[in-house]
Parts: structure tokens; C-alpha cells; sequence
């Protein structure tokens, strides 16, 4: 399975920056920013601003194991990177 990588960044309402990739199968990215937003939530975070020119299609992948499972079960993979808690699977 190959998957769309798009890159995030979120302002937070305490005025932090999270980077982050959102993990979509390929050809759904209309559904990027939606579930960027979802996640945060999901994990507690207040989002001041997040926009599509902070959420865009980087490449596509061979989805690992892992990344599969969680596209099946959520439809998103969310591989977090500088700012963000620690992973939560």
C-alpha cells in the first residue's frame, strides 16, 4: 500500500509549533487537514492556527506495518516529529 506524506506544522493556543507528517493512502489528501486537527484534539492540544499552506502534500511512501494497521483502523497515520508529546499509537 502507498501512502501520501503531508507535512504539518500547528500553532498552538500557548503558542508552540508542532511538526508533524499526516499519513493518508494515496489520493485522499482532501482529508489531510481534517484529520490533523482530529489528532490534536484527540491528544488535548488547542490549536491557534492551522491552514492548508501548513498542511501539504510532501511525497508518497510504501506504507510500513504499522502505518497500514492504523490507516485501516483510523484512516490516518500521524508520525510525529519536532514539538509534539511523546508518540501516542
Amino acid at each position: 500500500m502507498n501512502v501520501d506524506v503531508y507535512d504539518t506544522h500547528a500553532h498552538t493556543t500557548d503558542g508552540q509549533v508542532l511538526h508533524f507528517d499526516v499519513l493518508l493512502p494515496s489520493g485522499s489528501g482532501e482529508k489531510a487537514l481534517e484529520y490533523a486537527r482530529e489528532w490534536l484534539q484527540s491528544i488535548g492540544i488547542g490549536i491557534d492556527r492551522i491552514t492548508l499552506d501548513q498542511c501539504r502534500f510532501c511525497h508518497s511512501e510504501a506504507a510500513t506495518p504499522e502505518v497500514q494497521r492504523q490507516l485501516e483502523s483510523k484512516g490516518y497515520f500521524i508520525l510525529q516529529m519536532e514539538g509534539c508529546p511523546a508518540p501516542i499509537f
